[in-house]
């Protein structure tokens, strides 16, 4: 039996990409979402959980939750935060995300959805990857729709690799200007790698 086929999807913020994982979610594709595994672990009594409350207890809530608000205010003061943070739940997800592939051995494709792909290294793990993109205005517009100061925004871009280079080291770019020309796009593609996988 083949082992799947593993693509990494990423895309800088407010490019589409939850809501194009969605769309693989619909084509019956399993996808290992980077940003729900972290969730997850900042839930009471979780590994990451209690490594922040132990290094940075002002960043928990009362029940023991992670405060990402909290944690995004900490951020934005003191750069380093971040840093340890990745350092400290980088290798948590990582886990998280192998016992997901080990749990999913008899599908064909898996995708693995994770924001910072290229800027972890963990492209190397991928069969191929799909970078999501929009024109700059339109992601700005996103974002600061979402609630999102311009500082938070610029910060978040700071530690991301410009779309530009993203788009250079992919294997496939899908355009998620509209729905509908992006989930054309999406079938196209799952049909095209279990096409060639099978």
């Amino acid at each position: 039996m083949n082992r799947p086929f593993l693509l990494g999807l990423t895309g800088s913020i407010g490019m589409g990409k939850s809501t194009t994982a969605r769309m693989f979610r619909d084509e019956g594709v399993p996808v290992w979402d980077a940003d729900e595994a972290v969730h997850r672990l900042y839930s009471p009594g979780q590994p990451a959980a209690l490594a922040i409350a132990s290094h940075y207890p002002q960043a928990m809530e009362a029940d023991g939750q992670v405060s990402r608000a909290k944690l995004r205010a900490m951020i934005a003061e003191d750069p380093a935060v971040m840093d340890w943070l990745n350092a400290t739940v980088h290798p948590m997800t990582a886990e998280d995300r192998t016992q997901f592939i080990a749990a999913h051995a008899g599908s064909d494709l898996l995708v693995l959805d994770i924001p910072l792909l290229f800027e972890t290294g963990a492209d190397g793990l991928c069969d191929a990857v799909l970078v999501v993109s929009a024109p700059a205005e339109t992601q700005r517009a996103r974002v600061l729709a979402r609630g999102m100061s311009e500082a938070e925004f610029r910060i978040i871009l700071a530690r991301q690799m410009p779309d530009a280079e993203k788009r250079a080291r992919a294997t496939f770019v899908i355009e998620t200007l509209t729905e509908d020309d992006a989930r054309a796009a999406v079938r196209a593609l799952v049909k095209k790698i279990r096409t060639s996988h099978a």
